[in-house]
């Protein structure tokens, strides 16, 4: 019987494929398709770039978070290695957060950053608070002790989540206008279908490069066991 990981590891030549087709399809529509925003131009096209992978980011924050409860509740093989992955991925998609936001900020309203606005702040705690995941994880010496400090420390993390994405629903300043409500999206058909297709396309992507990340993690982990074992 061919074993799960195995099955999931062989599927990822064709989450490549997906993902490359959902992104060629996304940057297609975003340039050719959609209108220029009546107010930002041009410039606005990077809202279908910078949503995207904020909305990405807080799926893997989760996505992590969830692995850790996994693996603190049940205890299964891999849970750990798979929580790290996915913190891992979060924190490069909230890189390109914070650089995509603050490049539609000073074209569209002449600001990098302003630390008066509260979106702005706890999204960087947020992504401070994963960062410092890894200097935790990484100063501590492998075995099941490290596992279950990473994972109780990234459960305390999953708290930020809700806060960082209320505060952009709540906030009263320009940094982030809101353009969904209770009558829906505030925005022409045209961009809606473009915003769902780079959406997916995002998730795509991350899902890619977890997949990817865990293979070369996991066959990192047999190696070693492997020289371990000829020593």
């Amino acid at each position: 019987m061919i074993p799960v990981r195995t099955i999931r590891e062989n599927r990822l030549p064709a989450l490549a494929a997906l993902t490359f087709g959902l992104m060629a399809a996304g940057i297609a529509l975003v340039f050719f398709y959609v209108p220029n925003d009546a107010d930002q131009g041009f410039s606005q096209r990077i809202f279908y770039f910078h949503v995207p992978i904020a909305f990405t980011a807080y799926l893997c924050f989760g996505w992590g978070a969830w692995k850790a409860l996994v693996h603190l509740w049940k205890r299964p093989a891999g849970a750990d290695l798979e929580s790290y992955v996915a913190l891992h991925q979060g924190l490069i998609f909230g890189c390109l957060v914070l650089i995509t936001g603050s490049l539609w900020a000073k074209i569209s309203w002449g600001i990098w950053w302003t630390w008066s606005s509260d979106q702005l702040v706890l999204f960087l705690i947020l992504f401070l608070f994963y960062s410092a995941y890894f200097m935790l994880r990484y100063s501590l010496a492998p075995g099941p002790g490290r596992a279950n400090i990473s994972a109780v420390y990234a459960l305390f993390g999953v708290a930020l989540i809700p806060v960082s994405f209320l505060a952009i629903r709540l906030a009263k300043d320009f940094i982030h206008p809101v353009v969904f409500n209770r009558d829906g999206p505030q925005m022409a058909g045209s961009m809606f279908l473009t915003l769902c297709v780079c959406f997916a396309a995002m998730v795509s992507l991350a899902a890619t490069l977890y997949h990817a990340e865990l293979v070369g993690k996991r066959l990192d982990a047999r190696l070693r066991e492997l020289k371990e074992a000829l020593a």
